[in-house]
C-alpha cells in the first residue's frame, strides 16, 4: 500500500511539476514579449510594383506587378491595369517568390518538447485514420510566427506514431483559429512504414495493415449497399469511412519508409491495394530511382542536412539526394526535420541540396511549386500566377541562400506581422549592447 501511494505521489509530483515549469514559461513570454496579432482580411486591392517576380511556373518578369484583391491574384506582369482604390506598395530592388510549403511538419501540434502537454502529435493504438490533425492545431504557437518570417506560409501538419497515424493536413501560417487557417483537410493518409530489423515483427506489422486496409474496404462496399437500399443499416464507422476517399482516389497514401526494403515493399503494397502512394523520407530512394520514375511515384525528401546513415557512405549523401532524384527524373520535394521548433530550418535544407548538385531554382521549386504538385494543393498556391492564392514573400534575394532576408510577407493576401519572437529577442538584446557600448 505504501509502495502504491508511494508511486502515486511520486507521479502526482511530476505532473505538478511539469504544469508549474509550462505557466513559467508561458508567463515569461507572455510578459517580456509582444504577442503577434493575426493580421485582418485583405479589404482592398493591393499591387506590388517595381520587383523581380519569380513565377516559378512561367518564369521570372522584372520590374514587374503583381495586383491581388480578396486574397487572390488577379493580374500579374509588366503592364498591368490598376483599378480605383488599390493600395500600390513599391518593392523595387526587392524579389517576390510563393510561399514556402513545409510538407512535413509538427507545427501547431508540438511546443516545447519537455513539456508533454504542451505535444499533441500521437493518438492510442496503431490504427487511427480518421485522426484529423487540423483539429488539434494550435494557432497560438509561437513557432507559427517563426517560421512564417522565414517565408513559410503553409504548413502540412502530419499526425506520429502507430501503422496508420492520421490525415495531414495544410495550415495557413496566419489566423485566429484552426478552421480558419486549413486551407485544406485529408490532404494524406499517413502510414508509418513497419521498420525491418526484426523478420517476424515485419510481417506481423504487414499483416496488421493489410488487415484496417482489407476492413475499410469491405466496410466501403457494406455501407455503399445500405445506401442504395441493398442491404440492411451498416453502423458508421468513422475509422473505415475516413478510408473512403483513398480507395476512391482523391486522397494519397503518404508512406514514412527510408530503406530500399522498405520502399520497394511500399511500392508492391500500394499497387495490390490500387491507392496513389507518396513516399515520405526516402533516405534510399536515389538507389530505387528508375523504379520510382517508371511508376511516377513521388518523394518527399526530409532532413537534407544530415549525416549518412551507414559508415561506408559518403558524407554528402543526405545533401545530394535530392539532386540525384532530378537527375534521375524523380518527382520531388524537400521537407525539412519534423519538429516545429526547426521549422525555420526548411530553406537551409533546400540550400544544402543546392550546394551539392541541385540548381538554386530547383531547389527552390522543391519548397513551392513540387510539394503543391505532389499533395494537390496546386490550385491554391505553389506559384505566382491570376487565380492562385496571394501567398507570398518578398525578400533581398532567393530564399534558399542563408543570407537572404525575408522583409514581408502575405498570407492570402493579409500583410502578415513579422515581429516574431526571435526578433522580438534580437532587438531587446542588441539594445543592451548599445547601452554597454555606450556605458548606461
Amino acid at each position: 500500500m505504501n509502495v502504491s501511494m508511494n508511486f502515486k505521489t511520486a507521479a502526482f509530483m511530476k505532473s505538478l511539476i511539469l504544469s508549474i515549469s509550462a505557466c513559467i514559461i508561458c508567463l515569461m513570454f507572455s510578459t517580456q514579449l509582444d504577442a503577434q496579432v493575426p493580421a485582418a482580411p485583405q479589404t482592398e486591392p493591393v499591387a506590388l510594383t517595381g520587383g523581380t517576380i519569380h513565377t516559378i511556373s512561367n518564369g521570372v518578369i522584372e520590374n514587374g506587378t503583381i495586383l491581388f484583391k480578396d486574397g487572390v491574384i488577379t493580374a500579374i506582369g509588366t503592364e498591368v491595369e490598376l483599378p480605383p482604390g488599390t493600395r500600390t506598395e513599391d518593392v523595387s530592388g526587392k524579389h517576390i517568390y510563393p510561399g514556402l510549403i513545409d510538407a512535413w511538419s509538427q507545427m501547431g501540434i508540438y511546443e516545447i518538447g519537455a513539456v508533454d502537454m504542451t505535444l499533441d502529435i500521437n493518438e492510442q493504438g496503431p490504427v487511427n485514420p480518421n485522426v484529423m490533425v487540423e483539429r488539434a492545431f494550435d494557432p497560438e504557437s509561437r513557432h507559427i510566427g517563426i517560421a512564417r518570417s522565414a517565408g513559410i506560409l503553409t504548413s502540412v501538419t502530419t499526425p506520429g506514431g502507430g501503422l496508420i497515424s492520421g490525415q495531414s493536413a495544410a495550415m495557413k501560417m496566419d489566423g485566429w483559429s484552426w478552421d480558419e487557417m486549413t486551407l485544406k483537410s485529408g490532404v494524406g493518409l499517413i502510414v508509418n512504414w513497419p521498420g525491418t530489423g526484426d523478420a517476424d515483427d515485419y510481417e506481423e506489422n504487414l499483416d496488421e495493415l493489410r488487415d484496417a486496409f482489407a476492413n475499410a474496404r469491405a466496410y466501403r462496399t457494406a455501407r455503399r449497399a445500405m445506401e442504395q437500399g441493398e442491404a440492411s443499416r451498416h453502423d458508421l464507422d468513422t475509422r473505415w469511412e475516413s478510408m473512403i476517399p483513398v480507395f476512391d482516389g482523391d486522397r494519397p497514401v503518404v508512406v514514412n519508409a527510408n530503406e530500399v526494403r522498405q520502399i520497394q515493399d511500399a511500392i508492391t503494397w500500394a499497387e495490390e491495394e490500387d491507392v496513389r502512394l507518396i513516399i515520405l523520407g526516402g533516405r534510399d530512394a536515389h538507389l530505387v530511382a528508375g523504379h520510382l520514375k517508371t511508376k511516377e511515384i513521388p518523394v518527399i525528401v526530409t532532413e537534407v542536412l544530415a549525416s549518412p546513415n551507414r559508415a561506408w557512405e559518403g558524407y554528402d549523401s543526405r545533401y545530394s539526394l535530392p539532386a540525384k532524384l532530378y537527375e534521375a527524373g524523380v518527382q520531388f520535394a524537400i521537407a525539412g526535420g519534423y519538429t516545429a521548433a526547426n521549422a525555420n530550418r526548411l530553406p537551409l535544407e533546400a540550400g544544402a541540396a543546392s550546394a551539392y548538385g541541385l540548381t538554386a531554382d530547383e531547389a527552390v521549386k522543391a519548397l513551392t511549386l513540387y510539394p503543391a504538385q505532389i499533395l494537390g494543393l496546386n490550385d491554391r498556391i505553389g506559384a505566382l500566377e491570376e487565380g492562385l492564392d496571394a501567398t507570398l514573400l518578398i525578400s533581398d534575394g532567393t530564399p534558399v541562400e542563408y543570407a537572404t532576408q525575408i522583409e514581408q510577407v502575405y498570407v492570402q493576401g493579409r500583410k502578415s506581422d513579422m515581429k516574431d519572437m526571435h526578433r522580438q529577442l534580437y532587438e531587446k538584446y542588441r539594445e543592451k549592447v548599445e547601452q554597454v557600448k555606450s556605458g548606461n
